[in-house]
């Protein structure tokens, strides 16, 4: 396994103590591989999701890590997003 999708899985579980996310979510790392996030927390997975949020691993890093707004990583071009553009803005809240 990759150290950067344990890192995700860790980083991600911290932030979703307490919340009540009702959907699945996968944030898809460039040479990396994905995490799934759904109401039982976050997992190393590839499986089907209601949105799917693509980044390289330093831009991932620096939207846990709270240095880059994922909204702006959007904007930007440095996240690109596949669906429910909802689910997409209830995960950012979740992040940020």
């Amino acid at each position: 396994m990759s150290d950067i999708l344990d890192q995700a899985v860790t980083e991600l579980n911290q932030k979703l103590v307490g919340s009540a996310f009702d959907g699945v979510a996968k944030f898809s790392i460039t040479d990396e591989g994905s995490v799934i996030i759904d109401a039982d927390g976050a997992r190393i997975s590839d499986e089907e999701a209601d949105v799917t949020l693509s980044a390289t691993a330093e831009v991932f890093q620096e939207i846990m890590e709270g240095d880059q707004n994922p909204t702006s990583a959007f904007m930007t071009g440095k996240l690109s997003v596949d669906g429910d553009m909802g689910m997409a803005m209830k995960l950012a809240g979740l992040l940020s």
